[in-house]
């Protein structure tokens, strides 16, 4: 995989990161080495070993092994279960859990679209094949443990489809809004995930471009988001779609 095929979505700090000290002066990135076989997880120990901004102080051979239990200690936790190219979504969704907070990274035999999708949403922050490249996965790791998202370029066009259908079918019930987000800014971000640009959110909301550019960015404070791509990922993870219906002006998104 090429640089130019991963895409890194700023999330969060956006301009602290690139005014960050260097790399040397904080604190190492401690990683957990989620890996199934004994040869793969001494060889990423110490492929990781070799670089100075990382701490590999755990491991485990399986999400149910008792040391898995120090995972949520990390920054970063690196899974990689090669009977399965993503594990099934109840899987991911207890993993993920288990290792909150920390951030996890799947490495995968294949990326099938769909899989890698779902794995986003249930909260996995990256995902790359296992052919990637030593420094392709150190910048990786690094993206992730700074609070970004690592995915291939054409995941992202899936992702979105994904997104928006789930919009449209309302498969998810909402969730009742714990951000501080206005009823506006709730009608903004449904029209945003059903693909509609800055002036039909406009046309539909019946207000001014400016002032749905200024509810984004006003909801990317609130919920800790850089851009569209993330406050997208951010309302299908919080169960805040809802369908363009609902999002009619004069109707309360949420009962």
């Amino acid at each position: 995989m090429s640089n130019r095929s991963a895409k890194r979505v700023a999330s969060g700090r956006r301009a602290a990161t690139a005014r960050a000290a260097p790399q040397s002066a904080r604190a190492p990135i401690r990683l957990f080495l989620l890996i199934e076989h004994a040869l793969n997880r001494e060889g990423l120990r110490l492929l990781f070993a070799a670089e100075s901004d990382f701490r590999v102080f755990g491991s485990a051979t399986n999400g149910a092994d008792a040391a898995c239990a120090h995972a949520c200690r990390s920054d970063v936790v690196v899974v990689d279960l090669s009977n399965a190219s993503v594990p099934d979504a109840d899987a991911l969704r207890a993993l993920v859990a288990i290792c909150a907070p920390a951030r996890v990274i799947m490495l995968t035999s294949e990326l099938d679209h769909s899989q890698t999708t779902e794995a986003l949403r249930l909260g996995v922050r990256g995902i790359v094949t296992r052919n990637i490249t030593a420094d392709l996965l150190f910048k990786c790791v690094r993206a992730v443990a700074a609070g970004q998202y690592w995915v291939e370029r054409d995941i992202i066009a899936h992702l979105m489809q994904r997104v928006r259908a789930t919009a449209r079918s309302g498969e998810d019930a909402p969730r009742r809004n714990a951000f501080g987000l206005t009823r506006r800014e709730l009608q903004v971000v449904s029209f945003l995930i059903a693909g509609h640009a800055n002036k039909a959110i406009a046309d539909k909301c019946g207000i001014r471009e400016r002032t749905v550019k200024q509810h984004l960015t006003n909801m990317f404070d609130k919920v800790g988001v850089s851009n569209r791509l993330e406050l997208a990922l951010f309302a299908l993870q919080q169960r805040l779609v809802v369908s363009e219906s609902a999002a009619r002006p004069g109707r309360a998104p949420f009962g």
